[in-house]
């Protein structure tokens, strides 16, 4: 059983975006319980929707008036306008009390085990893992690049993109990195980063390899 809603990483370049976020669920349509918005401890509503493996859990086992810690996927309809996709539910104290045999349930489940409803990176965490493909440091402005992987139907997950609030240096522009990540209201605000490596190529070598073939010919031609 995990002990963390955020499991560790597998690969190096492995893309993702994933936080946790304490709130209320609140449905805009009691009769259509998916959409919605999370209401923060501080009431700051941020519009959500609920993935079809939680409707289980909220039917059965969680107390709809009351705020929760939720793990979410962020993503931005609007460059300022935070959208969460509600995945699960980190309370092991509620959780406990699922049986782990609930085949709709045994992946949430798996996180039963834990001590304590309290995470060490506190709320509002978010881990983003990408190809930075936009920084500008003097306005604490960056953009990154998540893939998705193939649905189960086999068709493709389009990229998307999260606008983030941060300084990272021009020169790790389409370098892979992993960034540490809190919500504050609607914006995602950098924390720590750390520079993975060059995004490969088709190819299979990176852009800075690349360049430096392409150097390396040149000099032999001016030779020649």
């Amino acid at each position: 059983m995990r002990n963390h809603p955020i499991p560790p990483v597998t690969e190096p370049l492995q893309y993702r975006a994933i936080g946790i976020v304490r709130g209320q669920y609140i449905p805009n349509d009691l009769q259509q319980i998916t959409r919605g918005r999370l209401v923060d401890l501080n009431g700051i509503e941020i519009e959500a929707v609920l993935l079809g493996r939680v409707l289980p859990l909220m039917r059965r086992h969680i107390d709809q008036d009351k705020p929760h810690l939720w793990v979410v996927y962020p993503r931005y309809r609007k460059i300022d306008h935070l959208h969460l996709q509600i995945t699960g539910i980190w309370e092991p104290s509620t959780l406990a009390q699922v049986q782990i045999g609930d085949g709709d349930l045994d992946e949430i489940a798996d996180i039963a085990g834990a001590p304590c409803d309290v995470l060490p990176e506190g709320d509002n965490y978010f881990s983003i893992r990408g190809e930075l493909i936009y920084t500008k440091p003097e306005t604490e402005e960056l953009v990154v690049k998540i893939r998705q992987r193939s649905r189960s139907n086999g068709r493709r997950a389009l990229p998307f993109k999260l606008n983030l609030k941060g300084r990272i240096p021009p020169e790790q522009l389409r370098h892979f990195v992993s960034l540490d990540v809190r919500r504050n209201g609607n914006q995602l605000y950098l924390e720590d980063y750390k520079v993975i490596g060059t995004m490969p190529t088709r190819g299979g070598k990176s852009k800075g390899e690349k360049r430096s073939i392409v150097r390396k010919i040149a000099q032999k031609k001016s030779y020649e």
